[in-house]
């Protein structure tokens, strides 16, 4: 059998990068910025490592999720796409995709303050200082180990996300080159602008972001958006989900990792944890139950399909909010995230460029709108547009354009990027036969 040198290099590299952290010198944690031990909340730690069980759930959850939805010959492939971002980003985060997102900040200076747009990149190299003390400012009462790997489920869903829309048609390889690329250039200086205290976004324009809703949604939508294009139509674009009890099991899975999402992220069991649980679950109600009655108003029969899809909108929304907003916002959230996503769906320009799983019709938006909703909502004094916030809504906005094009531009200039390298499109053969066997040899 002839192996091909694309895989033979793939090899090497991660060979190269095991031996490389086997032979890392480590540094002991700095007293001057982190804790002892004695400040760890114990139960705060039990909260933190159950989240974190909670996040990595959604990836195999999100795998049946879309692996319901494609053609029979297209299920494996598209499950294993999601499934292998927990070996490709662990590592990579690992290595160095923790340091560039919260070492310390490398960016621009105003008025003699430091605005992170990147972190240091040999920082927490190979998780270097990450150990059991807990930092004094990134989760101050958890170890800082479990504070990084808590944010690794993060890193590892978001490019996973993005499969939906490359769906039935992308190469596995030129796949797994592309997610490397998109975490290392896209996800982690986005992740430090906004989530590391000094991060341009985050501490210069005010972008709140509870858990995600810009740092994970909108990336991974305007990701999928540049992808199709890049990509092209499928040759038999006919939807018809291969099997509904997946797409039903995975939206439990995600409803009930998104628990750890959204109220993990308030890093410690205490009551904005409780209310973040509260909204979460009211929102992905809400935009369920408008999405399925939206849908009979328009014609359309009353599916499972849209009930999951519906749930999941709402989750997406509240995402960014899920700690600042009131139980009613919660449910006005999800409702109008429903409608603008349904819309959105069945918007016939997007229609034409091929989004397989409609990524950024319901990740992207949804992602949009919860940003919006949040700099008009968000409760504290001059937190938002409603509590006398009306410059933090004007930089909302802003931020919002920025990280749109930042997002959108970059991961199309990589997936062109990846596409020199690997070709990133089966031939029609392979497409006609279905990636399942063309790639993987293996039979749904």
């Amino acid at each position: 059998m002839k192996i091909e040198k694309r895989w033979i290099v793939s090899f090497i590299i991660i060979s190269l990068v095991a031996i490389t952290g086997l032979l890392w010198q480590h540094e002991p944690a700095s007293s001057d910025v982190f804790n002892t031990e004695d400040s760890i909340n114990f139960a705060d730690v039990a909260w933190m490592l159950t989240a974190s069980c909670l996040v990595l759930l959604m990836t195999p959850g999100l795998s049946f999720f879309y692996g319901g939805m494609v053609g029979k010959k297209n299920v494996i492939s598209t499950m294993l796409k999601s499934f292998i971002c927990l070996g490709v980003i662990s590592l990579l985060w690992v290595v160095v995709g923790f340091s560039l997102s919260f070492g310390d900040s490398i960016g621009i200076v105003i008025d003699g303050k430091t605005y992170g747009i990147i972190g240091n990149p040999l920082q927490f190299a190979f998780f270097d200082q990450v150990e059991t003390k807990p930092h004094q400012v990134l989760g101050s009462s958890i170890p800082f180990i479990l504070y990084a790997l808590f944010q690794m489920k993060f890193a590892i869903i978001t490019p996973a996300i993005i499969t939906g829309a490359l769906a039935e048609r992308i190469r596995f390889i030129s796949f797994l080159l592309f997610i490397c690329l998109f975490t290392l250039v896209i996800y982690t200086p986005l992740c430090h602008m906004i989530w590391h205290p000094n991060g341009l976004l985050g501490s210069y324009f005010g972008v709140k972001d509870f858990a995600g809703g810009t740092v994970v949604h909108m990336s991974a939508g305007f990701a999928a958006l540049a992808g199709v294009i890049v990509l092209g139509k499928r040759k038999n674009s006919e939807h018809i989900p291969t099997n509904i009890p997946f797409v039903l099991l995975g939206t439990g899975m995600l409803w009930f990792g998104w628990f750890g999402f959204n109220a993990g992220s308030a890093l410690a069991a205490n009551a904005t944890a409780a209310m973040a649980f509260a909204t979460t679950t009211v929102a992905s109600a809400s935009a369920m139950l408008t999405w399925v009655f939206f849908d009979r108003l328009n014609g359309r029969k009353v599916s499972a399909l849209g009930a999951c899809i519906g749930a999941v909108v709402g989750l997406v929304v509240i995402t960014p909010s899920a700690g600042f907003v009131s139980i009613p916002q919660s449910m006005f959230f999800g409702f109008i995230g429903a409608i603008v996503s349904n819309k959105m769906v069945y918007w016939k320009k997007l229609k034409q460029i091929d989004d397989t799983l409609d990524v950024f019709a319901c990740h992207g938006v949804g992602g949009i709108m919860g940003m919006i909703l949040t700099a008009i909502f968000a409760q504290g004094e001059n937190a938002s547009l409603l509590h006398g916030g009306i410059s933090v809504f004007g930089h909302h906005m802003i931020a919002l354009v920025l990280v749109s094009i930042f997002t959108f531009g970059g991961s199309y200039l990589l997936f062109k990027l990846t596409n020199l390298i690997i070709p990133i499109r089966v031939s029609e053969e392979s497409e006609n036969m279905g990636l399942d066997l063309s790639q993987h040899g293996e039979k749904f």
